[in-house]
């Protein structure tokens, strides 16, 4: 092939283009961890402690190793050493002891693993896990979580910042202020439950460990196994090339990967360990509980003189791990007193971890619902509440926005919604024997960019191949990035082949934090551009090709140098509520998002992005809540028939759109990360909307029938 001066212009972002994948996808053809075949594949069945805290006094394997099938019973009394003193890239931190699987006959909580036992079948292994039977020394357990705690104690972190910021006197700026609100909200613990269970098969191969694997960044989870297990990178290949939904539970390595390792390098065959849907429910993290304190205080006008955000969170005892809950409060207003402080408490429960926006979701919870009480207190509407206390900088860094159209998306919903139509009296407006009433929040979500490298090659017939260690979790990135390539290259995306979700790819960051699009394509177009430079008009295109590579770590650590800003995207959400006066039954009725995320890569994809955050609010708002029996430490009902979450009769009209946002002159990239923005707000909206329905504010999610009618009686 001959390279000419001509070039095949297109413009493919900013287009709906339909998944590269969905043919493969609706059609069954896609294989998922759990479903890949080997041969002389082996299964791998988890067995969990049943108490909550305590040491394993024995393992009773000899009868269970007689049973059909069963090639082997790992347990902490034969198990391959492990190596978990090291720190983790991007945490800063050694991992959660969880994944030094079975090293020890400590029991830290209630679903900790304690035993693997391997068969020929999935059935033989999960009839002899059932038949395994495990002593264990019980000891007093602590799992109980409330804002009064003396042990509660901030905790910095390198993923969210200093524990505690504060500037002003808080005391004396509420003392002054016309109008106070302090409250506490509280939300319970919340699990990730992806379609897809996380699943993995190991085996050694020509002396390389290759794992398939249900995971959010292949060469994170290869890195990490290699450290674990004291081997060469160079001989760990992970792959996840379809994967079933993440949310942030499959972005850190996992006890499954440890186990199939294990039994893999032991048994020298391949192993698969498949997670239940109860055993995902503590061994792949979730959203912590909460306890939040919110005290504001405004001037007669409305403006903030008192901010104070207080969350605490509950840990585990063998990892400390803080939901970052002030972080909208830290960004979103500003306040002559502003104070903010992420606090945990260790106690014997599993280890919460990052679950889509983490902190964001449950912290706007409280601070909006807050916003919208000191809105009734002092007779504001509560948009023009948020309008008048708008930002110039950022409240805690000092730094100037990137871009900051929160008022635009405000100003927008308000005209589609319908919103100054609105009597803003509560439990005035009724439809039979239903109180209707609509509601309002603000979301925002951190814009980041982590290096990341790529390799683009211009192949012999006229296509281009993209290389990343990049991963699509089903928010549909492998199209995504060929549209930026495509754009890039200037060629139709037909013409742009993707590989992603390997280990021997280039390495690039985990699909967390809404990075992925951000920093992948970043790094795609600095190899595109290298790779225009080398084909210049005449040049012969080799039958291997030709490659060029990029590597965005410097380009990152200038951009954080040279243009350090706060970097958001934004949002506001419109949410209108039907509630039963017999039954205590809450129905959205609709729902409308309208966000500010810089230029639109995909309208199709991103739509779905934002509009699955806003359905996902819904089952905050109204379903979703983990008990924990105090009694025994263990969940009660971890599984779908009693973890409820919103399903399609819950799911009202749900419209999401976006205003024109043009891109930081400052910003090398400019599009933005969607994936998390749309989760964070919308629960607030359908509180803040029963409030309006009914007259009573419901301060502990969900909202369940049952305490809608204890409340009744309690209307301000």
């Amino acid at each position: 092939m001959t390279v000419t001066a001509g070039r095949e212009v297109t413009a493919s972002v900013g287009t709906a283009k339909v998944r590269l994948e969905g043919r493969e996808k609706v059609t069954g053809a896609a294989r998922y961890a759990g479903e890949v075949p080997f041969p002389d594949l082996a299964h791998g069945w988890l067995v969990l402690s049943t108490v909550a805290r305590g040491r394993i006094r024995s393992v009773r394997t000899a009868d269970v190793l007689k049973m059909p099938g069963v090639l082997e019973v790992f347990h902490h009394g034969n198990a391959l050493p492990i190596d978990a003193g090291f720190v983790i890239p991007l945490l800063g931190t050694p991992p959660d002891s969880l994944v030094a699987l079975f090293q020890d006959d400590r029991v830290p909580c209630a679903g900790w693993p304690v035993a693997l036992v391997v068969a020929e079948t999935s059935e033989q292994a999960r009839e002899a896990a059932e038949a395994l039977v495990v002593h264990y020394e019980t000891e007093p357990h602590d799992i109980r979580l409330s804002g009064e705690r003396p042990d509660a104690v901030p905790l910095d972190s390198q993923v969210s910042g200093p524990g505690v910021t504060q500037k002003g006197d808080l005391d004396a700026e509420l003392a002054a202020s016309s109008f106070v609100v302090d409250a506490e909200y509280t939300t319970p613990q919340e699990h990730h439950n992806p379609m897809e269970p996380h699943a993995a098969v190991a085996r050694w191969h020509d002396g390389i460990l290759e794992v398939v694997d249900a995971n959010q960044g292949s060469g994170y989870i290869a890195q990490l196994l290699a450290q674990l297990f004291s081997l060469d990178p160079g001989v760990v290949r992970v792959r996840a090339e379809h994967v079933g939904g993440g949310f942030g539970g499959k972005g850190q390595i996992s006890v499954h990967q440890v186990a199939a390792v294990m039994a893999a390098t032991v048994l020298r065959r391949p192993v698969r360990v498949v997670l239940t849907r109860r055993q995902m429910f503590s061994l792949t993290g979730y959203r912590s509980a909460t306890v939040q304190r919110v005290r504001l205080g405004a001037d007669a006008g409305g403006r903030l003189r008192a901010l104070s955000h207080r969350a605490v969170a509950m840990t585990s005892t063998t990892y400390d791990f803080a939901e970052p809950t002030t972080a909208v409060a830290r960004v979103m207003y500003d306040a002559d007193a502003h104070h903010t402080s992420n606090e945990i408490v260790r106690l014997d429960v599993p280890t919460p971890s990052f679950m889509r926006s983490p902190g964001e979701t449950p912290g706007a919870f409280a601070l909006e619902c807050a916003l919208d009480e000191l809105a009734e207190k002092s007779g504001i509407d509560p948009i023009e509440l948020r309008v008048r206390n708008e930002p110039e900088r950022g409240p805690v860094s000092g730094l100037p926005f990137s871009s900051r159209n929160v008022v635009a998306c405000f100003r927008e919903g308000a005209r589609r919604f319908g919103w100054n139509d609105r009597d803003p009296r509560p439990g005035i407006r009724r439809d039979g024997r239903w109180l209707i009433g609509t509601g309002t929040a603000a979301a925002t979500h951190l814009v980041m960019s982590v290096p990341s490298t790529a390799a683009v090659t211009a192949e012999a017939d006229g296509t281009f191949t993209v290389r990343i260690g990049a991963a699509d979790i089903g928010t549909g990135a492998r199209t995504t990035l060929a549209m930026i390539a495509a754009d890039a290259l200037e060629v139709v995306p037909d013409r742009v082949r993707i590989r992603i979700g390997d280990s021997s790819l280039p390495p690039a960051v985990i699909a967390l934090g809404s990075t992925g699009t951000r920093s992948w394509g970043w790094a795609i177009k600095i190899a595109v551009d290298e790779l225009r430079d080398m084909l210049t008009p005449g040049v012969i295109i080799p039958p291997e090709g030709i490659t060029a590579r990029s590597d965005t770590t410097a380009a990152v650590v200038g951009l954080m140098q040279s243009a350090p800003k706060e970097r958001h995207t934004y949002g506001a959400h419109f949410a209108e509520a039907a509630v039963d006066t017999t039954t205590g039954e809450v129905r959205v009725r609709r729902m409308l998002g309208v966000f500010a995320a810089g230029p639109i890569v995909n309208p199709l994809t991103a739509r779905s992005q934002l509009i699955g955050g806003m359905i996902w609010g819904i089952s905050m708002a109204l379903h979703e809540q983990a008990i924990v029996d105090q009694s025994t430490g263990c969940l009660v009902g971890a599984d779908f028939a009693n973890y409820h979450i919103a399903a399609h009769a819950d799911v009202p009209s749900v419209e999401a759109t976006w205003v024109d946002e043009a891109p930081d002159p400052d910003d090398p990239v400019g599009f933005k990360g969607i994936g998390e923005l749309g989760n964070v707000g919308p629960a607030a909206a359908i509180a803040n909307a029963v409030w309006h329905a009914t007259g009573v504010r419901h301060r502990n999610l969900p909202i369940l029938p049952s305490r809608v009618l204890s409340s009744r009686g309690d209307a301000v």
